[in-house]
């Protein structure tokens, strides 16, 4: 009898991202969940595909009804709840059901980046230097321009554009009031680190392995910035997504290759990581690697950066979804 695997994931509902343009980041996981399912049927294991419809209560009914050997969480938030993924993950703690990925804690600590930097720093790893803001603590400031404006709590380059990168005061309220009115009311600022961008994916529980790294090559024209926007990152059409690519493995030296990966394993541990999770880094201009974030259970759809690593580790795609099971199956 084939074992049976239930791929979860969260229903394309109406969120406030319909009305900010913005709805491709949540429709995105539907790519993972048909290429997951037919990696997994592949494998040989018996997969049903499980949409969770909000209200969290109804989506714990939907999973305590569930007869399945796995869940493979590709739960993001149901759409505008980001701390829903979490939750989620608690409730199949609770019920006792295996899954994949990261566990509940640190799902809900990566969403919270201003705890995450404190660990970092805490820790004697670098991160850039950042305030919170709201509307009404602007004369608070204490960077150093230029700065980034973000989201306090989000993922997948929501609320991230261009103009997110501002250079004086008045650039900044603007960016600020803008982020806190459609993101929750509070805005993540940080001094911006205008070096290389990487990325590291993380494979593994109590013995993780790092993939090939990556580097973000921007290609933009003269004064917009080395972001990765919302726009690169989910319109194929636009200017900004066909002069963002990603180089992997990165053109690095083996020392520089030795120390990216020292750091994303350390960051993995610390953060309590499992399964598999990206670390994203950005030198600044003496070479110092500054963690920016970190992303559990990041996109595994086939054109995804942690699936390009595991292709440039000479790991197919079926292999790389069979290893995230296993990993998920040593927690018994």
């Amino acid at each position: 009898m084939r074992q049976r695997v239930a791929v979860i994931y969260n229903a394309a509902c109406p969120s406030r991202y319909d009305g900010l343009g913005e709805q491709q980041a949540v429709l995105g996981v539907l790519d993972a969940v048909r290429a997951v399912s037919d990696a997994l049927h592949e494998l040989g294991y018996e997969e049903t595909r499980v949409p969770l419809m909000p209200p969290l209560k109804k989506a714990e009914k939907t999973l305590k009804s569930l007869d399945t050997a796995l869940i493979f969480n590709l739960f993001e938030g149901f759409g505008g709840c980001p701390e829903t993924e979490s939750e989620v993950a608690d409730i199949l703690t609770a019920l006792g059901m295996p899954y994949t990925g990261c566990p509940a804690p640190v799902l809900r600590l990566a969403l919270d980046k201003v705890r995450v930097k404190e660990v970092l720093q805490d820790n004697g790893i670098m991160t850039p230097a950042f305030q919170l803001f709201n509307t009404e603590n602007m004369a608070e400031f204490q960077l150093q321009f230029p700065v980034i404006v973000k989201p306090y709590g989000e993922d997948a380059s929501h609320g991230i554009s261009s103009a997110s990168v501002v250079q004086n005061h008045v650039a900044l309220e603007k960016q600020v009031a803008r982020i806190c009115k459609s993101y929750g009311g509070t805005a993540l600022v940080e001094e911006f680190i205008d070096g290389r961008e990487f990325n590291i994916t993380v494979v593994g529980n109590s013995e993780p392995s790092v993939l090939p790294v990556s580097e973000i090559d921007y290609t933009l024209p003269a004064g917009v910035p080395r972001i990765l926007t919302y726009t690169a990152k989910w319109d194929p059409a636009s200017a900004e997504y066909q002069n963002t690519t990603v180089v992997c493995p990165a053109r690095i030296t083996s020392r520089e290759s030795k120390q990216l990966e020292a750091v994303a394993l350390r960051v993995f541990r610390l953060l309590g990581c499992r399964g598999y999770a990206r670390i994203d880094i950005r030198t600044d201009i003496q070479g110092h690697i500054n963690v920016l974030e970190v992303n559990p259970n990041p996109d595994i759809s086939p054109g995804s950066g942690a699936v390009r690593q595991a292709a440039a580790a000479g790991i197919p795609y079926t292999r790389f979804i069979e290893k995230i099971v296993l990993l998920a199956l040593e927690r018994d």
